[in-house]
């Protein structure tokens, strides 16, 4: 998945913000795995989806609390 821009995420809906967190954890168990096994090709990524995981996150509270 391509990096989303904080400004894309603050545009989404509530629902679709917590598709994206699934997706993100889904990707992240996939990528803890690959790097568990050796097959992990962009270590970088895992840090991408960590950071988008925290913004999706940050969204999802602002979007409660306002």
């Amino acid at each position: 998945m391509a990096k989303t821009k904080a400004k894309d995420i603050k545009d989404l809906s509530t629902d679709e913000l917590a598709l994206r967190l699934r997706d993100l954890k889904q990707e992240a168990l996939n990528l803890r795995l690959q790097k568990a096994i050796g097959q992990l090709e962009n270590p970088a990524r895992i840090r991408q989806v960590r950071r988008e995981t925290a913004q999706v996150m940050t969204a999802i509270t602002a979007k409660s609390l306002a």
